[in-house]
C-alpha cells in the first residue's frame, strides 16, 4: 500500500527556517517524481517545489519561493524533505508531499499534510 507521511507542522514565526518531511512506503521515492503542494484557507492548492526521480536531480520551484525553500530526498529514509526559508505570514497553510512533479501533473487527492502556522 503507498502511503505518504508528512511531519513538522506547527506554530512558526515569521522568518523561521522550518522543515517538512514526508515518508514513504510502498515505493521507492528515488524512483519517481515527487511534490509538495501547500494549501492556505480559504484558496485552492498551490504547487510549491518538485524534483526528479532517477539518478541526477533536478528540482523545481514555484516563483514566490525560489532561494527560500529547498526540496530534497534521503534515499536511504525514503522519505522527502522540505525546508523552508524566511517564512512569511502568508505561507501559512497545509503542506502535502505527492507523487509527480509539476503543478500539471502532480497526483490528486492529496493526502493529510501537515499544517504551518506563521505567526508571532
Amino acid at each position: 500500500e503507498v502511503q505518504l507521511m508528512e511531519s513538522g507542522g506547527g506554530l512558526v514565526q515569521p522568518g523561521g527556517s522550518p522543515r517538512r518531511s514526508c515518508a514513504a512506503s510502498g515505493f521507492t521515492i528515488s524512483n519517481v517524481r515527487m511534490s509538495w503542494v501547500r494549501q492556505a484557507p480559504g484558496k485552492g492548492p498551490e504547487w510549491v517545489s518538485g524534483i526528479s526521480g532517477g539518478g541526477g536531480i533536478l528540482t523545481w520551484y514555484v516563483a514566490s519561493v525560489k532561494g527560500r525553500f529547498t526540496i530534497s530526498r534521503d534515499n536511504a529514509k525514503n522519505t522527502l524533505y522540505l525546508q523552508l526559508n524566511n517564512l512569511k505570514s502568508d505561507e501559512t497553510g497545509v503542506y502535502y508531499c505527492t507523487k509527480g512533479a509539476s503543478a500539471f501533473t502532480y497526483k490528486r487527492p492529496l493526502g493529510q499534510g501537515t499544517q504551518v502556522t506563521i505567526s508571532s
